[in-house]
């Protein structure tokens, strides 16, 4: 696929977990999909996923634990299988009430015209400091 249609399908996948379509999400990438979040153990989402299942895993994780205030992806750019997205997150953590915000790096590496892997950067002492206090609690 061209690099235009790649980041098509990045803005399409966007566009379905905005809406809470994690299935369109899921039809944008491979069956043997590698998802990644970077994070310490805080962040129960953080770590890596394989495979669909793994992905459908991540997004069940992140849903019972976080409410989503912005997800506003910023600038994309491709270049031949790679489309990196900049943006912007902000969540409450369900489990403490506290509100956590960074802005993040999406890398997506193609193979055909689906996903194939995926690896997220973004602030994670703020998330970690957000989940941890509910270990205080």
């Amino acid at each position: 696929m061209s690099e235009q249609e790649n980041v098509r399908v990045i803005k399409d996948a966007y566009d379905a977990f905005r809406s809470g379509d994690i299935g369109g999400v899921l039809s944008q990438l491979t069956d043997d999909v590698e998802w990644e979040t970077q994070g310490p153990k805080q962040i129960p989402y953080a770590g890596t996923f394989k495979g669909k299942n793994g992905v459908e895993q991540f997004f069940k994780i992140l849903t019972e634990t976080e409410q989503p205030q912005v997800f506003e992806p910023k600038r994309f750019f491709a270049s031949g299988d790679m489309v990196v997205v900049l943006g912007r997150y902000e969540a409450r953590v369900k489990a403490t009430g506290q509100t956590a915000a960074a802005d993040w790096v999406h890398t997506f590496v193609f193979h055909g015209d689906k996903v194939a892997k995926y690896c997220e950067y973004f602030d994670t002492a703020k998330y970690a400091q957000a989940y941890a206090a509910a270990a205080a609690v």
